[in-house]
């Protein structure tokens, strides 16, 4: 064989070689750019979460289409968890309860994660930005009550999810802690729901009193909103009574955020991403709440 003849040879199987490669790895990529994934509660009929599950105890649907789980872990991605508490008039009763709530909230919550403390009271104020530092979040929630003030519950959920929406984080919620006084907004319901859903963040609220529905606009729009806002988002309405169970209830939801699990699974390709993505439990006595993950959408 001419030193010609091996020269083409070699740079034949070079070529072989490189047309192999890349066969290879497409595969694998288009592999990956199909896998979605979902941050997700698993709780019991306490409400307490229930760890060591398998992906075959997840059903993950989209648009009504069952979608193949392909693996589950532990989340352990940082969250950013804007606290919202009402501070208007009609929390001073229950004040002194929210202050030991809270505190014990944000010191189990603060390590690993940032939280910001959003008063409610008149308009949307921001107490204390996304910090991790407890020491600062234990002093923001020592709060007090405004009298003669109403709640800005719905302007803060819009504001703060349009401010969530430019944070890059892999996980965003927002926990409301309010009572049923007076409400004043100057968005509707669907405006809050967009903005949260846009947003990618889910919505725990921890409402202290009764919320009956009223034709008053703003106590009207407040209805739908919590009615519509935490299912929508993938979190929760915890409704009490008395606030006495409201450090019980935060503590419980503090368990929760933090045993949340990853689920992966597989979308086919395709160029219409779906309107609806949902999670449940293929086991008895497991309820299940879920946000599709803020990187996803990037």
């Amino acid at each position: 064989m001419t030193i010609s003849s091996r020269l083409r040879l070699a740079s034949l199987l070079a070529l072989a070689v490189a047309v192999a490669f890349v066969c290879a790895v497409r595969p694998l990529r288009a592999q990956g750019s199909r896998e979605r994934t979902m941050f997700v509660s698993a709780v019991d009929a306490k409400g307490e979460p229930v760890e060591g599950l398998p992906p075959d105890a997840f059903i993950v649907t989209e648009d009504g289409r069952r979608r193949e789980v392909l693996h589950v872990s532990k989340a352990t991605e940082p969250i950013d968890i804007a606290l919202l508490v009402d501070t208007s008039a009609a929390a001073d009763p229950v004040v002194s309860y929210m202050r030991t709530a809270l505190a014990s909230f944000v010191t189990t919550m603060a390590p690993g994660n940032k939280i910001a403390v959003i008063r409610l009271a008149e308009r949307p104020t921001i107490a204390v930005d996304y910090t991790s530092d407890a020491k600062r979040l234990s002093e923001a929630v020592k709060l007090f009550a405004m009298p003669a003030s109403g709640m800005t519950f719905l302007d803060a959920v819009v504001e703060t999810s349009n401010g969530l929406a430019k944070r890059e984080t892999p996980r965003a919620m927002i926990v409301a802690v309010i009572t049923d006084g007076t409400e004043f907004t100057s968005h509707d319901s669907k405006q809050a729901v967009k903005a949260l859903t846009d947003a990618r963040a889910q919505l725990h609220i921890v409402g202290i009193g009764r919320f009956e529905h009223s034709e008053q606009y703003d106590l009207r729009e407040r209805s739908f909103f919590i009615d519509e806002g935490p299912r929508a988002s993938g979190g929760q309405m915890v409704m009490l009574l008395a606030p006495n169970a409201l450090d019980q209830a935060m503590q419980r939801l503090a368990r929760e955020l933090s045993s949340q699990y990853q689920v992966v699974y597989g979308r086919p390709e395709s160029l219409i991403p779906p309107e609806k993505i949902e999670i449940a439990s293929a086991r008895e006595g497991i309820t299940m709440r879920g946000t599709p993950s803020r990187e996803d959408k990037r």
